[in-house]
């Protein structure tokens, strides 16, 4: 099987590399070189082609210069911290209390799961009407079961929608990263537990001294999968907020941009993605770096 496969590996990948190269390199290479052009969707100010309309890296300083995209960058940074952290506890203690349960531990994995599986803007319509009838109206309204001024309306102002996104991103998230974590949880072996009880240990000092570092290659993969998709998160954000009251974030931002400008200014927009390209490139792979790290160290 192993010479079939060195035999055919080249075959058979091809049609995938085709399709990278097709779908997703080509593409960028080109929306990288009319980051530098004023192009307008439909034509180029200057000339029929892209190099009669190069502005060199004017659409670069426009981005810098820009409060939107600073605004947007700083509101991203502060709910991809906040929304990271409350993934990770809530997935890692799920995870833990499945594997305590003998019974029926399978159809809760499935449970929890299943909010994975609702696309985003669906997601984002359907928490809309939670946080606008459910908490506004029913629960923690004026004439409500809990009047709690702070938990109504959470999607008309810029921090409580902040954390109206951190909630609804860690019910659908918490899931997957869940059955990452039980994976991780599965293949410790069970006899350090036993040498640790043997010695007196209690659940807190296994779990510090056992269970985290012997799951630092699931938090490897947790963080980076939380911290990617929190910082380019973008549907979730439009169906929930669309950008109002200062929610905008980073990918939204790069959307609504055309919007913002007349005539629409796609080279601006293209410019802000490639910057957005490169900060999420960066900090996954600090992240990746530093969580590496820690597994040797563990």
């Amino acid at each position: 099987m192993e010479l079939f496969y060195k035999k055919w590996f080249k075959i058979l990948a091809l049609p995938a590399v085709i399709l990278f190269i097709m779908v997703i390199l080509i593409p960028f290479i080109i929306g990288f070189i009319y980051s530098f052009t004023s192009w307008r969707g439909t034509y180029f100010v200057g000339g029929e082609h892209w190099w009669q309309a190069l502005v060199g890296f004017s659409n670069y300083g426009k981005v810098f210069k820009s409060t939107k995209f600073t605004t947007a960058f700083l509101y991203t940074v502060k709910f991809t911290v906040i929304a990271v952290i409350a993934i990770n506890i809530a997935s890692l203690n799920v995870s833990v209390l499945l594997t305590k349960i003998e019974r029926g531990a399978g159809v809760l994995r499935a449970i929890f799961y299943m909010p994975n599986l609702l696309g985003g803007l669906a997601l984002g319509f359907i928490w809309q009407f939670i946080f606008q009838i459910v908490y506004s109206k029913i629960f923690f309204g004026q004439n409500g079961i809990f009047p709690i001024e702070a938990l109504t309306n959470m999607t008309q102002s810029s921090t409580k929608a902040m954390f109206a996104l951190v909630i609804m991103v860690t019910w659908q998230m918490a899931g997957y990263m869940m059955m990452i974590y039980v994976n991780g949880l599965n293949n410790i072996p069970k006899d350090l537990y036993e040498a640790a009880s043997i010695d007196g240990a209690s659940f807190l000092q296994k779990f510090k001294s056992i269970t985290l570092p012997m799951l630092m290659p699931s938090f490897t993969v947790v963080f980076f999968l939380t911290l990617s998709n929190c910082f380019r998160l973008l549907d979730q954000n439009l169906a929930l907020t669309n950008g109002d009251f200062g929610t905008r974030m980073l990918a939204l931002q790069i959307l609504q941009t055309t919007k913002d400008t007349n005539p629409p200014n796609y080279g601006f927009a293209q410019a802000q993605a490639v910057i957005f390209f490169i900060l999420v490139a960066v900090v996954a792979l600090v992240q990746v770096s530093v969580m590496k790290k820690k597994e040797v160290e563990a």
